[in-house]
C-alpha cells in the first residue's frame, strides 16, 4: 500500500479554507480604535488556532485515507473519509500516462501523475495524484512502455529549430498581433490628423486643451500597439519554455513522448488507443511543405494551454515511412477529391466579404467626409485578412479529399486559415453524414462530415464533393449515411 506525497495535505486543506470566515468574522466583530483592541483580539486567539488546526486535521486525515493500492490487473485509489470512493483503473484500458515534473516540487521530490482512459467525456482525467519519486517507480512499473530492444530506428527527432518554428506558428495570436500592432501605430497618427483638423473649429481659448488631448493619441495607440507585440514575444517564449526539449521514442505498441524545460512533462501513450494523427499546416507552412504532427488520443495534451503535438515543424518530405507503425503516412495523393466547380463552396464567403468593403468605405466618407483618411486605412486593413482568405481557400478547395488505402482513411480539409491531414483506422469513425442544399442537389454536389471517436468528438467537413463518390465511400467504409438537406 502506498500514500501520496505529504504535499497533498496542504491541498486537501485549501478545499476547507472558506473555514477562515469565521475567525475573519470575529476580528471584525471585536475591532475598535483604542488601544485594547490588540488584547481582546489574543484573548480569542484560541479560537482562530482551533479553526486553522481543524483545517490542518482534516487535510491529514484526507490525506491518511487516500490509498494506492496495485493488483495484478488494475490501480487502485481509495479516498475519502466518510464517503468511500474507489477508483479503479486496468492496465489494459490505458490510454496514456503523465508525469509531470515541475520545478518547484523537485526539492520535495515530489511528482505529478495523471492516468487516461477512453472512458469519459470533455476531457476529464480519470486519475491525477501527487507522489514521491519512489512510489512513481512502484506505479509507472505496471503502465504502458516502449521496449528498448523492439524501438523503432530512425524516428525523426524535434531539433531547436523545428521548436522555435512551430513557437513562432503556434503562438496566440501572431499574425492577430502584428495585424492590430499595425493597425495602431499606423492608425494614431490618422487620428490625430483627424481630431486635430476637427478641433481647429473651436475658439482659441480653447487651442491649448485641445493640443494636449490630441498629444496624447498617438502615445497611446503607439503604446497598444507595443502591448499587442510584447503579448505575442511573451507566448513566443512560454512556447520555447514549454516545448523545449522535445523527445520522441515509440515501439509498435508504445509511444514516449517528452517536453518541457522549467515544467517537464513525460508521456506514455498506447499506439492501439490513439483516435487520429493530424497533420497541420498554415498556408505559409503549405509552401514551404512543413507539417505540425498532433494526434488525438485520451490524456495526450489535455492539460490548460497545452497542444497535442507528436513532432514540431518538420518537413512532410523528411517524416519517411517509420512513423506508419502510429498512423503518420505522407506522400499519398487523394482518390476522391473536391470539385473545382464548387468553387462557391468554398470562396463565396470570402469574396462577398472582400468585394463589400470597398462600397461599405464610400458610402461611409460620403456621410462623414472628415473621416476618410481613418476609413481607408480601416478599410484596407480588412481588405488584407479577406484576400488572405480567399487564398487559403482556394488552396483548400484544389487539395481537400479523402483516401482510402488498407484499413485506412485520409482526409485533406481546412478549417478557418489551417489546412488538415488526418489519418485514422476506418473502424474509429463513428459517424458519415451528407449535407447538401437544393442548388448542390441539382449539380450532383454535396459536403461529406465524418466524426471520429474520442472524449470529444472531432468533426471534419470536406465540400464540394460527388455526391456518387460519397456514397461509394459509405459502401467501402460500411456505414449508414445520414443525409441533410437545406435550402
Amino acid at each position: 500500500m502506498y500514500r501520496e506525497h505529504p504535499l497533498k495535505i496542504l491541498k486537501y486543506s485549501a478545499k476547507n479554507i472558506w473555514l477562515l470566515i469565521f475567525p475573519l468574522i470575529r476580528g471584525i466583530y471585536t475591532y475598535h480604535f483604542d488601544k485594547d483592541w490588540f488584547y481582546s483580539w489574543v484573548k480569542g486567539a484560541w479560537f482562530d488556532i482551533a479553526v486553522l488546526g481543524a483545517i490542518i486535521l482534516f487535510g491529514f486525515m484526507r490525506w491518511v485515507f487516500s490509498r494506492i493500492d496495485f493488483t495484478r490487473e488494475e490501480l487502485v485509489h481509495r479516498d475519502g473519509i466518510f464517503i468511500r470512493v474507489n477508483t479503479y483503473i486496468p492496465y489494459k484500458n490505458v490510454s496514456s500516462v503523465t508525469v509531470e515534473r515541475p520545478v518547484y516540487l523537485a526539492p520535495f521530490r515530489a511528482v505529478r501523475f495523471r492516468c487516461d482512459t477512453r472512458a469519459g467525456i470533455f476531457k476529464t482525467v480519470d486519475l491525477k495524484l501527487l507522489v514521491s519519486r519512489k512510489t512513481l517507480r512502484a506505479i509507472m512499473h505496471s503502465m504502458p512502455d516502449i521496449d528498448d530492444e523492439k524501438k523503432i530506428k530512425g524516428i525523426p527527432q524535434p531539433t531547436s529549430l523545428s521548436v522555435l518554428l512551430f513557437s513562432i506558428f503556434f503562438s496566440s495570436g501572431f499574425s492577430g498581433t502584428v495585424y492590430l500592432a499595425t493597425f495602431f501605430f499606423k492608425g494614431g497618427d490618422i487620428a490625430y490628423k483627424i481630431i486635430s483638423r476637427s478641433l481647429n473649429i473651436l475658439t482659441a481659448e480653447t487651442e491649448k486643451i485641445t493640443d494636449n488631448l490630441v498629444l496624447k493619441i498617438p502615445t497611446a495607440a503607439i503604446f497598444i500597439g507595443v502591448f499587442f507585440i510584447a503579448s505575442w514575444f511573451l507566448s513566443f517564449i512560454v512556447n520555447i519554455f514549454r516545448y523545449g526539449r522535445f523527445t520522441v521514442e515509440c515501439d509498435k505498441k508504445c509511444m514516449k513522448v517528452g517536453y518541457g524545460i522549467i515544467d517537464h512533462k513525460e508521456y506514455r501513450i498506447k499506439n492501439s488507443h490513439i483516435n487520429y494523427t493530424d497533420l497541420r499546416q498554415n498556408i505559409i507552412m503549405k509552401l514551404m511543405g512543413a507539417v505540425a504532427v498532433n494526434i488525438s488520443c485520451a490524456g495526450y495534451g489535455a492539460s490548460k494551454n497545452r497542444l497535442p503535438v507528436l513532432l514540431p515543424v518538420k518537413l512532410e518530405k523528411s517524416l519517411g515511412t517509420n512513423l506508419q507503425v502510429i498512423g503518420i503516412y505522407s506522400g499519398i495523393k487523394n482518390q476522391y477529391r473536391a470539385q473545382p466547380a464548387g468553387i462557391g463552396s468554398y470562396l463565396l464567403n470570402p469574396l462577398i466579404a472582400a468585394a463589400v468593403i470597398i462600397p461599405l468605405h464610400d458610402m461611409f466618407v460620403k456621410l462623414f467626409p472628415r473621416f476618410a483618411e481613418l476609413s481607408f486605412f480601416v478599410a484596407v486593413m480588412l481588405e488584407i485578412p479577406a484576400v488572405w482568405f480567399i487564398i487559403v481557400k482556394f488552396v483548400a478547395l484544389m487539395t481537400s479529399g479523402v483516401t482510402l488505402y488498407d484499413d485506412k482513411i485520409m482526409i485533406r480539409c481546412s478549417s478557418w486559415t489551417k489546412f488538415h491531414t488526418v489519418v485514422s483506422e476506418r473502424d474509429k469513425i463513428v459517424k458519415l453524414e451528407l449535407h447538401q442544399n437544393y442548388l448542390q442537389a441539382m449539380s450532383g454536389r454535396c459536403a461529406m462530415c465524418i466524426w471520429f471517436e474520442g472524449e470529444e468528438h472531432k468533426r471534419l467537413k470536406i465540400k464540394a464533393m460527388k455526391v456518387e463518390e460519397v456514397r461509394e465511400i459509405e459502401k467501402i467504409l460500411g456505414h449508414r449515411l445520414g443525409e441533410k438537406v437545406r435550402a
